[in-house]
C-alpha cells in the first residue's frame, strides 16, 4: 500500500471512490474536487494498492472552529496556515473495508496535522460513526447546527493536541 498526497492527476479516481461510499446527495462531484485538489491536494491522504485508489480521507485548514457546509462547496476558503485540520470525508472501497485501511490514513491525517503545528482536527459523522472516532481521541460536542450536509443530522467531533 501506498500513501500519498493528491494531484489533478488522481481526481477522476477519487471521484469514483466518493461515488461508491456516499449516495448521491452526500457526495461530492468531480467538480467539486477539481476545486478541492487544486486548493489543498496536500490534505488529501490518498491510499492505492497497485494502481487502484482504495482508501482517502480529505479536509482542508481552516481557522474556523466549526465545520460548516460551505467549507464542503467553497475550496478557496482553505487557508494553509489555519489552527484546524478539517476531515471532510474517510472513504474506503467496500471490498478493503475492514482492514484498518481508514484507521491507517485518518492517523496519517493526525501526523500530519501535529507536525504542522495545528491545534487539532475536526470532522462530522453520523451518530453510529462516533465510536469508532473516539478510538482516535475525538470528542463528540452534539448534533451541529452548522452543517445539514444532504439532509442527514450530522455531530461534530474534534480531536485536539
Amino acid at each position: 500500500m501506498i500513501i500519498k498526497y493528491a494531484s489533478k492527476e488522481d481526481v477522476e479516481a477519487i471521484s469514483a471512490v466518493e461515488r461508491e461510499c456516499f449516495p448521491q446527495s452526500e457526495a461530492a462531484t468531480e467538480k467539486e474536487f477539481v476545486e478541492r485538489v487544486k486548493h489543498y491536494g496536500n490534505h488529501f491522504w490518498l491510499m492505492y494498492e497497485a494502481e487502484k485508489l482504495i482508501a482517502f480521507v480529505d479536509g482542508f485548514v481552516t481557522d474556523e472552529y466549526d465545520l460548516t457546509d460551505e467549507m464542503y462547496e467553497n475550496a478557496a476558503m482553505h487557508n494553509e496556515n489555519g489552527a484546524w485540520q478539517m476531515i471532510f470525508g474517510v472513504n474506503t472501497l467496500p471490498d478493503y473495508r475492514k482492514h484498518g485501511y481508514a484507521a491507517q490514513l485518518i492517523c496519517r491525517a493526525v501526523d500530519d496535522a501535529k507536525q504542522q503545528g495545528r491545534k487539532g482536527l475536526v470532522l462530522t459523522c453520523k451518530e453510529r460513526l462516533i465510536p469508532y472516532y473516539e478510538k482516535f481521541g475525538f470528542k463528540d460536542e452534539g448534533v451541529t447546527d452548522k452543517s445539514i450536509h444532504g439532509n442527514v443530522e450530522w455531530h461534530q467531533m474534534r480531536l485536539t493536541f
